[in-house]
């Protein structure tokens, strides 16, 4: 069965400090409502690369005492800093997170052999297993066949979130690697990886429409591509109703509709103007409600 995991957002204040109720609302509306099989926890959806240390630390720690359990947890400890990395993998461990995750060190285009010494320079010493965070258009690391088969004789790398659109590779790493985990994580192209044996996917908008995204599954499952088309057609309007009144502060105003306070998003992000605010609202109307 493929499993669909929502990347949790991080919810603010208006002063950017860390909401603490309204990440604890996101993550039981997540286990109550959307029955998700997973959180992953500190991704770019979570706005990690504008906290600091201790605020990416917060935000595992109240996730992995809301979730108590009820849902797998998956915390990115992915940063251009190594020791920074390093420390929030020891954390999230022990937290008791069994599975981390870890985008490349971006940025300064490094070597493969420097990426490869990241990964397993986090891993050193810790009893828990990594998916690798590959992003090729944020991050500016595009890993070849060859690249991901050397970071996969690691034996702790059991995988990666694949939020790529070369579908070519994804076949190829599907093929090459049958007992990795890949779980997709571009939520408008769920369609087109379906066919491919991802083992499920790890997206932004599953926090709203992963009741929609489940159906898709489950219609791919039953051989109703129909119904498949349909269901993504739909999530692909709203993903891009989204995307067109500027998607993460418009995530969190779309939950405020559905009676879930998930605070503002952190500067540089927009605050939300009456116009995002009345977008949202449509969005929500239109799709959710």
């Amino acid at each position: 069965m493929k499993k669909l995991y929502s990347a949790l957002m991080t919810a603010f204040n208006e002063d950017d400090t860390i909401n603490e109720s309204g990440i604890r609302e996101m993550v039981r509306y997540n286990i109550d409502h959307n029955h998700i099989d997973g959180l992953y926890v500190g991704g770019s959806t979570g706005e990690s690369f504008m906290l600091s240390t201790a605020e990416r630390k917060q935000a595992y720690k109240i996730a992995y005492d809301e979730t108590a359990g009820k849902a797998d947890l998956i915390a990115q400890v992915g940063s251009v800093n190594l020791k920074e990395a390093k420390e929030l993998a020891k954390y999230a461990v022990e937290l008791g997170y069994k599975t981390i995750s870890a985008v490349p060190p971006f940025y300064y285009h490094f070597t493969f052999e420097q990426i490869k010494d990241y990964y397993d320079q986090i891993l050193a010493g810790l009893d828990v297993q990594l998916i690798i965070y590959s992003i090729p258009a944020l991050s500016g690391v595009t890993l070849s066949l060859a690249e991901f088969a050397k970071l996969f004789e690691n034996p702790k790398i059991i995988g990666v979130k694949y939020t790529n659109n070369d579908f070519l590779l994804l076949q190829r790493l599907r093929s090459a690697f049958p007992d990795k985990k890949i779980y997709f994580g571009t939520d408008e192209m769920l369609i087109s990886a379906l066919p491919l044996g991802i083992d499920g996917a790890i997206g932004s908008t599953f926090n709203l429409n992963a009741a929609r995204a489940k159906a898709e599954i489950a219609s791919y499952e039953a051989g109703d591509m129909k119904k498949v088309f349909e269901l993504q057609d739909v999530s692909n309007k709203f993903i891009l109703a989204l995307i067109d009144n500027d998607i993460y502060p418009s995530l969190k105003l779309v939950f405020e509709e559905m009676g879930v306070h998930a605070g503002y998003s952190k500067a540089p992000m927009s605050k939300p103007t009456a116009e995002m605010r009345a977008g949202a609202k449509k969005i929500y109307e239109q799709y959710i409600k």
